[in-house]
């Protein structure tokens, strides 16, 4: 087993890597000033971007649930790893050969998820390698008689499980893999008499995380011997939870994040079908209805926040597809962007279409889409006989509801107007009906809101408060503040400002500058507190390491706060003027300072009897000093 890994590689490691290649793996970057993007915050769920990477300290701080770190705890969050784990994936990533203290230089086995991801990648490679030999001839026809040939088979990884019961579990028992290890990974089954194959006789899919990790398979049934399902997915497991993972995302999250249309369809032979056609956004769930997590998971590849993105859902026209289509709309509200539905012509789906009708087809499809409350109305409103009174009443009372929830209030009056139509109403019935909803919706909203400001709320919000940190320094303990509140005070914003430009660009600063800002005295507790740590190691301050060193040297109720200052945007937008920008604040913050001492020493002044002369005239002298000090500072 090998030691632990020397700590200047762990830094040398972190240098090398750029946080923002990391995190763009699974949040969709957009420029937010100098060095510094934002996106979708990963850790939750939000509609506004509040989550910020600062590339030149390689750091990364949400705004909005307060989550920050760096690029080894972003891979420990985002992907359940462990630190060492992390550090192991990006030294591999980089080609950087680590070296353990104990003297071995032999990267370690990285701990039990590491382990279940190789066991995959060896078994995905078995699989793909099993496609090719005699036994695979019935999935090689699947494939053919759907238009798939070779070259599409390795595009997406296809392989083949062989009608065998350890086949897989031998194969990987010879590369060292053991059987609780492939049970843990989902490979093997556990029987009576022992664990076997879990996929057998089956075309495989290999399932990827975002970073196009093999986490998973998804099986297809070929013979009618086999009494299974005809999908058969990997369990839940330690590396695969199929309520958070879409098929195709690691194939399609470039084209995502570029085009802000994310396509949803219902199969793996769907999504191959969509990429190869030209639609290259699409995606699949795997074994699971469309949620909550799959919604959260296309937000932060897309970049979901301004409202301009699709998402584009494709069902059948059957009662499954209707059901799913009403699940989805349920959902729908989730997504800043505009959701649309597109069906088929004769229920294809896009594999069928591309198939029977040519690629052009599938592309075309995506044209045909409808919005997706137009969807919704006309479904609802085929469960009613619109021909008798009942019917249309009926119908106008499940289908206002649907119109009064629309969140643009520019479309609610066309779609009153074709709900009137499609119902065969008045247009003032129905927009009688979409008004009375709509205060029914928020009747119901208010008293949700009163039952979480009852007393027992109130009495519940106090308790929270009494645990919160205190509001002021007691001890070593400081509050937990936020870069907002601290806005909120302008007699500190000078203060911030200064911090937030020493913290992110240290050696824009002569020394002499440097040395009078972290001797100047701030009046806000936890900014001063910070000012200090920064003054212990401004000797330092052009070493990788500057910031942790920071960290190292506050409490750790300061920790987020000093995260916030060296990773919000600084206001300066144009590069070249970065540095004056610095070395302004940080003057404007010296010679603030240097006014409260001349202020002070006035006062002295002031204070002295006829009978002081001597030390009169020592203060009169300090004073003369500041003041040229001060026009040295602001002619800086």
């Amino acid at each position: 087993m090998a030691g632990k890994i020397r700590a200047s590689d762990i830094e040398e490691v972190k240098a090398r890597v750029n946080i923002a290649d990391i995190v763009g793996e699974h949040v969709s970057l957009k420029s937010a000033g100098v060095g510094s993007l934002k996106g979708l915050c990963p850790f939750h769920d939000e509609r506004s971007p509040s989550f910020h990477v600062k590339t030149t300290s390689g750091f990364y701080h949400c705004f909005g649930c307060g989550e920050s770190g760096d690029v080894y705890s972003f891979m420990q969050k985002v992907d359940h790893v462990s630190f060492t784990e992390a550090v192991e994936r990006l030294a591999q990533r980089i080609g950087f050969q680590l070296t353990y203290e104990e003297g071995s230089s032999k990267a370690s086995e990285g701990g039990n998820r590491g382990r279940l991801l190789a066991a995959n990648a060896a078994a995905e490679k078995f699989f793909i390698d099993q496609l090719a030999l005699p036994g695979a001839a019935e999935g090689r026809k699947f494939l053919g008689e759907r238009g798939f040939d070779r070259s599409a088979a390795a595009q997406f990884g296809i392989g083949f499980a062989p009608k065998s019961w350890s086949e897989l579990r031998d194969h990987l028992k010879k590369l060292g893999f053991s059987d609780e290890e492939q049970l843990a990974a989902g490979l093997l089954s556990q029987g009576d008499k022992g664990p076997y194959d879990r996929f057998r006789g089956r075309l495989v899919w290999p399932i990827r995380d975002v970073t196009g990790q093999t986490i998973g398979f998804g099986a297809r049934k070929l013979f009618d011997d086999d009494k299974g399902p005809k999908y058969l997915n990997t369990p839940e497991t330690p590396v695969y939870h199929k309520a958070q993972v879409l098929y195709g995302l690691d194939l399609a999250k470039r084209d995502i994040g570029k085009s802000r249309q994310v396509v949803v369809v219902e199969g793996y032979t769907d999504v191959m079908a969509a990429h190869l056609s030209g639609v290259t956004t699409a995606v699949a769930t795997c074994g699971t209805a469309f949620g909550v997590d799959h919604i959260k998971l296309i937000r932060r590849v897309m970049g979901d926040d301004s409202g301009l993105g699709e998402v584009i859902f494709t069902f059948d026209p059957d009662a499954a597809g209707q059901k799913a289509a009403m699940r989805a709309f349920g959902e729908q509200a989730r997504f800043s962007a505009q959701t649309f539905v597109a069906v088929a012509p004769e229920g294809l789906d896009p594999c069928d279409l591309r198939l029977h009708r040519g690629e052009q087809a599938v592309r075309d499809l995506m044209d045909s889409k409808v919005p997706m409350f137009e969807f919704v109305i006309r479904t609802v409103l085929k469960n009613y006989n619109l021909d008798t009174v009942e019917g249309r009443v009926a119908a106008l009372r499940e289908a206002a509801p649907i119109i009064a929830d629309i969140r643009d209030a520019a479309l609610k009056p066309g779609y009153t107007r074709e709900l009137a139509r499609l119902t065969g109403v008045d247009i003032a019935e129905a927009q009688s009906a979409v008004s009375r909803a709509s205060r029914n919706a928020s009747a119901a909203s208010s008293a949700a809101s009163s039952a979480s400001n009852s007393p027992a709320a109130a009495t519940e919000n106090i308790h929270a408060d009494a645990s919160a940190e205190p509001a002021t320094v007691t001890g070593n303990t400081f509050a937990v503040v936020t870069l907002d509140e601290i806005a909120r005070d302008p007699a500190v914003r000078l203060e911030r400002d200064a911090l937030m430009a020493i913290l992110q660009h240290p050696t824009a600063v002569s020394d002499a500058h440097m040395d009078d800002a972290c001797n100047a005295q701030l009046s806000q507790p936890s900014l001063d507190t910070i000012r200090a740590a920064i003054g212990a190691n401004r000797a330092t301050r052009a070493n990788p390491t500057w910031l942790q060193d920071v960290l190292n040297d506050v409490p750790q109720s300061l920790t987020p706060l000093v995260t916030q200052l060296a990773v919000a945007p600084l206001p300066e937008e144009d590069e070249e003027r970065i540095p004056l920008y610095v070395r302004g604040v940080v003057a404007s913050l010296i010679e603030r300072d240097l006014v409260r001492q001349k202020s002070d020493l006035v006062s002295r002044l002031q204070r002295l009897g006829a009978d002081c002369a001597d030390e009169s005239r020592a203060i009169s002298q300090e004073i003369l000093v500041l003041e040229n000090k001060r026009r040295d500072v602001r002619g800086y």
